[in-house]
C-alpha cells in the first residue's frame, strides 16, 4: 500500500507543475511572454494584430520656410513673413561712383568692385569671389561682399529673380532676420535691392544684384555689412553701382 500511496504522491506532484505551467506560459499568439525586449514586427501577423511600436520623441530645429508641394517659387516667397511685399513706395537709390579697380569672376561673367581698404579679398569658398571686412573685437559678424552663379530658381522677371536672392541671403544673417526694403531699381541685364536686415536689436544693411553674364545662369552679387560696421554702410551703394558684365 506504501507503494501505492508513493505513486499518487508522484502523479499529484507532476499534475501541480503542468498547472503552473499553463499558467506562466502565455495562452495565445497575442501574449507576449516575460523575457528579453525585442523590437516589434515589421509588418502585423497573419493570427492576430501586432503590438504597436513605442513612440520615439526626437528634437530638430524648426526648419526655415521652404518650398512645399504644390507651391511656386514666388507663392512661398509671398507667405514668407521675413519678407515683405515690395511696393511702389520703394523708390530708386541715389549711387555713388564705384571704385575704378574690379575684380573678374569669369563663372558669373561679371566683373565686380575691388573695394579699397579696409576691404580685403578673402579664400572665395563656397563663392566665387569674396571680400570682407576685418573682424571687429566682440562682434560675431563683419562685412562681406561675395560673388555666384545665382543659387535660386530663375523667374521670368529679374526683379523677381532678385526678390528671391535676397530671400535666399537670409540664410548668411542670424535667425530670425527680417527684410525691409530700402531700394529697388533695374540694372543693365538685371536688377538691384537694398534692403535692412533686423535680428533682434541689431540690424545689417544689404544688397543683390542680379545680373545676367552670358553663362548657363544669372550672376548674383551679394553684400552686407553688419551695423558694427556701420561706417562701410556707404559701400553698399558703391557696390551696386560697380557690378556689371565682364567683358
Amino acid at each position: 500500500m506504501r507503494v501505492v500511496y508513493r505513486g499518487l504522491a508522484v502523479v499529484g506532484a507532476v499534475a501541480a507543475v503542468a498547472v503552473a505551467l499553463v499558467a506562466v506560459l502565455p495562452s495565445g499568439p497575442d501574449e507576449v511572454a516575460a523575457g528579453p525586449v525585442t523590437a516589434p514586427p515589421a509588418a502585423p501577423s497573419s493570427s492576430g494584430p501586432a503590438p504597436s511600436p513605442v513612440p520615439t520623441v526626437t528634437h530638430t530645429p524648426s526648419p526655415e520656410p521652404s518650398l512645399a508641394p504644390g507651391y511656386t517659387a514666388m507663392e512661398a516667397l509671398y507667405a514668407d513673413r521675413r519678407v515683405p511685399r515690395l511696393t511702389r513706395k520703394v523708390k530708386r537709390a541715389a549711387l555713388p561712383k564705384p571704385p575704378r579697380r574690379v575684380v573678374k569672376d569669369a563663372r558669373t561673367g561679371l566683373a565686380v568692385p575691388d573695394m579699397p581698404r579696409p576691404w580685403k579679398t578673402y579664400g572665395a569658398a563656397p563663392f566665387t569671389s569674396k571680400q570682407v571686412l576685418p573682424r571687429k573685437r566682440g562682434a560675431s559678424l563683419r562685412g562681406m561682399f561675395v560673388t555666384c552663379p545665382l543659387p535660386i530658381m530663375r523667374q521670368k522677371s529679374a526683379r523677381d529673380t532678385a526678390l528671391l536672392a535676397a530671400r535666399w541671403t537670409l540664410n548668411h544673417h542670424p535667425q530670425g532676420s527680417k527684410i525691409t526694403w530700402l531700394a529697388s531699381q533695374p540694372v543693365k541685364h538685371g536688377w538691384s535691392l537694398i534692403y535692412r536686415v533686423k535680428y533682434g536689436r541689431h540690424q545689417s544693411r544689404a544688397a543683390v544684384i542680379v545680373m545676367d553674364g552670358g553663362m548657363s545662369k544669372p550672376g548674383l552679387a551679394f553684400v552686407t555689412v553688419p551695423d558694427s560696421q556701420r561706417k562701410q554702410w556707404r559701400d553698399i551703394g558703391r557696390v551696386v553701382a560697380g557690378v556689371r558684365v565682364l567683358g
